[in-house]
């Protein structure tokens, strides 16, 4: 039987993997591999999602009742907030805003997976930047790489996967070396997770409002432990963001979604309780894994980073037969996510054994 004719694929698109997300795990085993909050939601989030619009109706397109709430949260206007289905749509879409044929987008390397996708859908190059020897990003390569043809720049801060964070100093000593044509977006997923001083909060200071080439972006998905519902938000300039909105698939952002995370802001203080919790055990990894000689960067997100090397994939099977299911970058290193607490003295005892 012949193969049959099948649609011509763009040669980019066919040279690249698709994104693949952690692994799952088993009934009995821990699940560190997506960076996922390990707590279940809080009683008032569940009780939000019983009161949704019915299902045979089509969601409000501008997530508006949220991006209202944002918008109070923030000082901003509602137009200065964009709301999708996770901060990663959001990435695409102000990529596909802004990138063509021909065109570049910056960003550091290693960092989250999604990254290198966004500027080939679009038609243009990605132009990876190393990280530092601790997993940091190198701003001053960063915008020596910036050319004419750069449209976008893209910076993760805690940077997934590593963990380190940008300070504020650092990101505005950046942002004066970028022409202010060039989109910088500001990936903040992990922000509520941060307690270095110094680290830039692209909200609480506000940097959209200096500089109009800057997006924030944040989500729902990790310290609010929304992840299954897929939201996350933007804010920044409304000229900018209408572009962003113009790219994205109408009705992606579900009421389930809105009113889960309308009912996570009523409850964030019961919910940062959470991430101090996490931040705690982040912290124990941490120092404990430096104990016994690991080379653990300064993690500030909800996940801990292991430079495993060519060991990589050996050493994920260590933790994968202990039920601990991790993340693993084969030939760079293997990211930990901070789950339930019993998960914590096991990683320990794995990685004791893997030196």
């Amino acid at each position: 039987m012949t193969d049959p004719i099948l649609p011509r694929i763009r040669p980019a698109i066919a040279a690249l993997a698709p994104y693949r997300q952690g692994k799952q795990a088993g009934p009995d085993a821990f699940k560190l591999s997506s960076n996922e909050n390990p707590f279940e939601p809080l009683p008032s989030v569940a009780a939000a999602l019983q009161h949704t619009t019915p299902i045979n109706r089509y969601p409000d397109a501008t997530a508006g009742r949220l991006r209202e709430r944002l918008g109070v949260r923030y000082a901003v206007a509602p137009e200065q907030v964009h709301v999708a289905a996770g901060s990663v749509s959001i990435l695409q879409q102000l990529v596909l805003a802004t990138v063509s044929v021909g065109d570049e987008v910056v960003y550091a390397w290693r960092s989250f997976e999604a990254y290198p996708s966004l500027p080939l859908v679009a038609g243009g190059t990605g132009v990876q930047v190393p990280v530092t020897s601790d997993g940091r990003h190198d701003l001053d390569a960063m915008a020596d790489a910036v050319t004419d043809r750069t449209r976008a720049v893209i910076l993760c801060t805690p940077n997934n996967p590593t963990g380190p964070i940008i300070t504020s100093d650092e990101f505005a000593t950046f942002v004066e070396r970028v022409p202010s044509d060039v989109l910088i977006i500001l990936d903040e997923a992990y922000a509520e997770f941060v307690t270095a001083p110094g680290a830039v909060d692209g909200l609480a200071e506000r940097v959209f409002e200096r500089h109009p080439n800057v997006v924030v972006l944040r989500t729902f998905s990790k310290a609010y432990g929304l992840a299954g519902l897929r939201i996350g938000y933007a804010i920044g300039h409304e000229k900018v963001l209408d572009a962003a909105r113009t790219t994205g698939i109408p009705l992606s952002v579900t009421s389930a979604a809105e009113n889960a995370a309308i009912a996570s802001l009523d409850a964030e203080s019961e919910l940062l309780e959470r991430v101090a919790v996490i931040v705690e055990r982040r912290t124990r990894l941490v120092e404990g894994l430096r104990t016994q000689g690991w080379d653990v960067p300064d993690s500030q997100a909800n996940f801990i980073w292991l430079p495993t090397g060519d060991r990589t994939v050996e050493v994920a099977a260590a933790f994968a037969s202990a039920d601990l299911i991790v993340r693993p970058f084969p030939g760079d290193g293997i990211r930990i996510s901070v789950g339930e607490e019993a998960s914590v003295d096991r990683v320990l005892e794995v990685a004791a054994t893997q030196l």
